[in-house]
Order: structure tokens, then sequence, then C-alpha cells
């Protein structure tokens, strides 16, 4: 049955059958029934998981400003924003900054759904850095307008493995889901949406472990694994970054390999206006002790 159903797996047509929600000949069938041949097989639906609610956990947070309406948290590596799927609740529902926001916030605002409470953009699971919480759902739709109007100012610390070509760029490349790995984005496949990312060169370190370029970098959209996929399509994919080219561990013949658990990209600044006031907003965090030991590790 798995053989002729495209994007389905052995495990989900199991769920299906213990769901009751195929039936063969009319009628549902276990997982051990054997077919004969020239039955008929028919599958009544979507396999139903229990729906996933956002809990509070008390986990510490790194609060660089907070007021009535919104907070702006410096997320650790390693944390997801919100929970994602997983093949237990407890896998897909804990240790998220959403159950940290809620724990430390008690109510933040409903926009999003009552998975993502508060959430009015993300960063990837291995990338540190600012982001916004809206505790209100005033502030998040002044904040969503701000996001959607490209108004607000994201910049990022990176290192890429190679020398860039020029001091400064832009790539302009569409994003679209990757069709064979759908964990993947590309910029290979043709009505991607649009993406926009400015880089610059802040050092170019040559060492024993091979060339490597810190980089500033700004974005004027927001697509997901946007940093990451640009660079990786321009050959200097991030430090780290193994799901889009950048070797597990930097090996050379004359110092002992090295390897980096997270990827090498930390959302260093941002720069927004108060949702209520108006008033111009800006905060910075520097990297994070292991980036920092890592630089010093290749310098």
């Amino acid at each position: 049955m798995v053989s002729q159903i495209p994007d389905i797996s052995r495990a989900r047509v199991q769920q299906l059958v213990a769901q009751a929600k195929v039936t063969v000949n009319g009628e549902p069938q276990k997982s051990s029934f054997r077919l004969q041949g020239a039955e008929k097989i028919e599958i009544l639906g979507e396999v139903t998981r229990p729906q996933l609610r956002a809990i509070a956990e008390e986990i510490p947070l790194d609060i660089v400003y907070e007021d009535d309406d919104l907070a702006v948290i410096n997320k650790p590596a390693g944390m997801m924003v919100h929970a994602g799927a997983g093949t237990t609740e407890d896998e897909r529902n804990r240790g998220t900054l959403v159950n940290a926001l809620l724990h430390h916030f008690g109510t933040l605002s409903n926009v999003s759904g009552e998975l993502r409470p508060g959430i009015v953009h993300r960063l990837d699971k291995e990338t540190s850095g600012l982001i916004i919480v809206a505790k209100n759902d005033f502030a998040h739709a002044k904040l969503a307008d701000e996001f959607s109007g490209r108004r607000v100012k994201k910049t990022y610390i990176a290192l890429v493995h190679g020398w860039v070509k020029k001091d400064r760029g832009t790539i302009s490349t569409a994003i679209s889901r990757d069709a064979v790995r759908r964990i993947r984005m590309t910029t290979r496949r043709s009505g991607g949406r649009e993406a926009i990312t400015h880089y610059e060169a802040q050092r170019r370190i040559e060492s024993a472990l091979g060339k490597f370029t810190l980089l500033k970098v700004t974005i004027e959209t927001g697509r997901t694994h946007q940093i990451r996929v640009h660079l990786s399509s321009i050959g200097h994919p991030v430090v780290g970054d193994a799901l889009y080219g950048a070797p597990r561990q930097i090996v050379s013949k004359s110092s002992p390999a090295i390897s980096l658990s997270r990827n090498f990209l930390h959302a260093a600044e941002i720069t927004f206006s108060h949702p209520r006031s108006s008033e111009a907003l800006s905060f910075s965090v520097p990297i994070p002790e292991l980036l920092d030991q890592f630089l010093k590790s290749l310098e």
C-alpha cells in the first residue's frame, strides 16, 4: 500500500489503519490483515493527532527589554520558538520559548493561536539572539504591520566558510521548499517567494583550518532559513550548518579537527517603532561566548 501512495510513510499508514481510516472492500481492517489481490482499498481521512496547546514552563529567560506591550528576548541556540512536530506530546511541546514566556509573563497576544501566543516573528532553533514578543493583541497587530511593511531592521552576525568575493553584496534569489528534502529550503526552484539578504564582510580569517569570513547580515524579508539558504547558494555556508552544506567537522592536516554544535548565526541587533508610542527602539546583544571562543580558536 505504501508503494502505491506517494509522500506517505509506513508509520503514517499504520496510524491510519489503527484509527479505522482505511477500509478493505468497505470494511475497516487491522494492520495484520493479509491482502489477496483485487481488493478495493479506501482511505477515509487524515491521521487525527491531539491538538497541542502551549504550556507554561519555568525556564530561564534573558529579558533585554520589557514593558506592558512587548518584550525583547535574547533567545539561546537550541531552543525552539514554539512547539513543532515530534512523536509524543512531551517531545513536541516542552522546552520552547513560548513555554518560558507563558511562565514569566502569564498572558500574551492571541493573534497567532494557542500554540504560538505572543510570537510575531521567529528565529531558527539553532540561531541565537533577539526576538520581539507581543504581550497583547494591539501590540501584536502593530508589530506585525511593521514586519510586513519591512520597517523592522534586523542585523545578524554570521561566520561562513571561505572568503566572499566582494566586501558587500545583496542576494535576491527567491526561496521555496526543497522538493526532495522537505526540511530544507532552496533557491533552485521556480515560483519561490521573494527574499532579499544584504551582507558586509567584517573580517576575513585565514587559519590552519581554512578560510572564513565574518559577516554582518541584514534582511529585508523573513523567509524560512533565509540567511542560511542564501549564503549557501553563493558557496559560503554558515559554519556549523550541515543542513546547508557546511562540514560537520572542520579538519586540517596540520591541526586537530574542530566542530561547532550549532550554527554560527546570531541575531545581534533589532530596531523598530514601539507599537503604542511610535518611539524608535533599538537593541543589541553580543555573540554568545561559545561563538566567541570558536572565533578565537580559529585565530
